[in-house]
């Protein structure tokens, strides 16, 4: 009897061993999403007007995808699908639905996450991971379901309203659920200005003491000190370089006299500014060197190898013009903008390093969403999902080098009720996408090839009735009602307008 309990012990003793082994082996994750910027506004996507050595050094020595997607063409929805696993059909939010004013004393945020959404930062913590997050949030303001420390983040630090994410030199940000005052009076960047008279101090109104971003980085850097003996989950929602057109003076300086341009007066909202492009290219320059320092911080930390950093963005660039969009070729070529589920709307930059694992300037074609980082997530650590959690698929052996093992999904759907009404979905080569629903409920299929037509210009769907009628049956089957009526576009049980 005491031979076996000394062997039992051994077994037990060894299998502790091996839990313990593989428990710290799994890495630090640092998730970094920007915010409005376009596929090609970076260096390893073709960029060669703006700078980002940072960005192309993590390429470099990681693994880029160039058929990555972001949930849906807006801030809210992308980073609820992000956070929970669920495409456009099936997401909880599905739209920028406002809860309040610009102003400090309205500030009310977008529609809150309910309790009970399982996200992924709670499924990092059910893995024995600390959860941080600093930057924008946009799912819920504090007092609300919503408020990231009740879905799941130990620790928060930054913007709980979008809206309020339109100036960077803001009053004050949050931590938890306490302001934060920074040294900036109250700046309205949506005010309207008369360009006749216009000054230099009209100009320096939109400047302030304390800039957004740089707030966030040291937050950022002091959650990765305050955790670096434990496994972490960092959410790093920058929010550059959506407008407005706000940075340093010292990094425009680094742009002025390179493009041509002329001073904006605000004429499509949000502040004026003396030299627009540069400004623009200054702010893409400095999300760069935020994701530089993050990545410096690892090294001297000693958890370079032992750390994956993802790097991606929430939506295309945005549609207004003063940013020199076009001038940049902000979306390689590709059909549409931010708002759109054209290419350009939602084909987003998504580049994975992780020494030793991630191979060093490797490239993946694999179709996938972002959407799949809850499954992703969950094998890495893991973990099993209960059916129906997610509607995503794991890409972890995608990252591994294991092609063999890799799932693939069969179609992405994509639903979006604003700016008219939207449907798109991917399947292989085909892209098919529904416009103007909110009107017309039976509007047609506009059907491209993307491995023939990547710009989306040649509507090919008269010729093949038989993927039309797929598509509608994948839209029937990846539709659920949303929870409110201004979002059903593929199912109204009411009358428009009534």
């Amino acid at each position: 009897m005491r031979k076996a309990l000394y062997f039992l012990t051994l077994f037990t003793g060894a299998q502790l061993c091996a839990a313990i082994a593989m428990a710290q082996q799994k890495p630090n994750i640092i998730y970094i999403y920007a915010d409005d910027l376009g596929i090609g506004e970076i260096g390893p996507y073709g960029q060669k007007k703006i700078k980002t050595p940072n960005l192309d050094r993590l390429a470099k020595e990681g693994m880029r995808f160039t058929q990555h997607y972001s949930g849906a063409p807006v801030c809210a929805p992308s980073r609820c699908m992000l956070m929970t696993g669920k495409h456009g059909g099936h997401s909880y939010v599905r739209g920028n639905y406002e809860m309040g004013g610009f102003r400090d004393e309205t500030e009310g945020g977008q529609m809150p996450l309910p309790y009970g959404t399982f996200t992924i930062a709670k499924l990092m913590k059910q893995a024995g991971y600390t959860t941080g997050a600093s930057g924008k949030w946009g799912l819920g303001i504090t007092g609300s379901a919503g408020a990231p420390n009740k879905q799941g983040f130990d620790y928060f630090y930054g913007l709980l309203d979008q809206k309020q994410a339109h100036n960077f030199y803001p009053t004050h940000l949050w931590e938890n659920d306490h302001k934060d005052s920074l040294r900036n009076p109250f700046i309205d960047v949506h005010r309207k200005v008369d360009s006749t008279h216009f000054t230099q101090a009209d100009f320096d109104y939109y400047k302030g003491k304390d800039y957004a971003i740089d707030k966030m980085t040291e937050h950022a850097l002091a959650f990765l000190d305050k955790n670096k003996s434990r496994r972490f989950f960092l959410y790093v929602p920058f929010t550059l370089p959506h407008l407005s057109l706000q940075v340093p003076d010292a990094w425009v300086e680094k742009y002025k006299g390179q493009f041509p341009e002329s001073p904006y007066y605000s004429t499509e909202g949000y502040a004026a500014v003396q030299y627009p492009k540069s400004t623009y290219a200054a702010m893409i320059s400095y999300l760069d060197q935020q994701v530089g320092i993050l990545m410096e911080k690892i090294k001297a930390m000693g958890l370079d190898n032992n750390t994956i950093i993802m790097f991606s963005s929430d939506n295309g660039a945005t549609f207004l013009k003063h940013p020199g969009t076009e001038y940049f070729d902000s979306h390689m070529g590709l059909r549409g903008y931010k708002m759109d589920l054209y290419e350009g709307g939602i084909r987003a930059p998504f580049i994975v390093r992780w020494p030793g694992k991630v191979k060093a300037g490797s490239e993946s074609a694999l179709i996938s969403a972002q959407f799949d980082m809850m499954a992703t997530l969950a094998e890495l650590t893991g973990q099993s999902l209960a059916t129906g959690t997610t509607d995503g698929i794991s890409f972890l052996p995608e990252l591994l080098g294991q092609p063999g093992r890799q799932q693939k999904h069969e179609y992405l759907y994509f639903e979006y009720p604003e700016n008219g009404g939207q449907v798109a979905i991917r399947y292989g080569n085909w892209k098919g996408v529904r416009t103007g629903l909110l009107k017309d409920p039976k509007a047609p299929w506009q059907l491209f090839d993307l491995g023939t037509d990547p710009a989306e210009t040649s509507n090919v769907a008269a010729a093949h009735p038989d993927i039309i009628a797929r598509f509608d049956q994948w839209q029937r089957a990846s539709h659920e009602h949303p929870q409110i009526r201004e979002w059903e576009i593929i199912d109204p049980k009411f009358e428009r307008g009534k």
